[in-house]
């Protein structure tokens, strides 16, 4: 399953035949025909449209058709994105973020850095209890812990500021 957002916004399991998903909540199917390696004949509600790929983000999560000859730019994101998005996460942020937020709501069971701290991308920030789960929290990028703003035994509600970076 992918998001797909653009004028509207797309849910679609390209994998099924017929491919199925959401237009902005209502259901569909489409009857997908592979032209080329970048052309598909695409068949909803009895009406033809030819799609052409154009091109692509280097990461692949923004990109360009033609539909019946209209360019159209989209973004897509699959079901890590989805996940992320749903946690109060966000893949496209995390890389510059300045703040960690709590993913979850839960008891903040440890603190393993400080203020002033130099940390690196990957290691552990905090222990965040939640559905009776030790879940570490770790850095997203190389930085310097600017604020420490929770301490063992705090109760956190998702979206909370846990940590803000310089």
């Amino acid at each position: 399953m992918y998001k797909i957002t653009g004028n509207n916004t797309f849910e679609v399991s390209p994998d099924n035949n017929p491919a199925e998903g959401l237009i902005d909540g209502s259901y569909y199917n489409l009857d997908i025909q592979k032209i080329d390696s970048r052309t598909w004949h695409i068949i909803k509600d009895h009406k033809s449209y030819y799609v052409q790929w154009i091109d692509r983000s280097e990461d692949g999560k923004a990109f360009s058709l033609k539909i019946n000859g209209q360019l159209l730019e989209l973004a897509a994101k699959d079901h890590y994105d989805i996940l992320l998005e749903q946690m109060g996460m966000s893949a496209t942020n995390a890389a510059r973020a300045s703040k960690l937020k709590a993913p979850m709501p839960g008891k903040v069971l440890d603190v393993l850095i400080k203020t002033g701290q130099v940390v690196t991308k990957g290691e552990g920030l905090i222990i965040l209890e939640a559905m009776k789960m030790e879940n570490m929290l770790k850095a997203e990028q190389e930085g310097t812990i600017k604020s420490v703003n929770v301490s063992v035994g705090d109760v956190v509600e998702k979206n909370n500021i846990l940590i803000e970076f310089e």
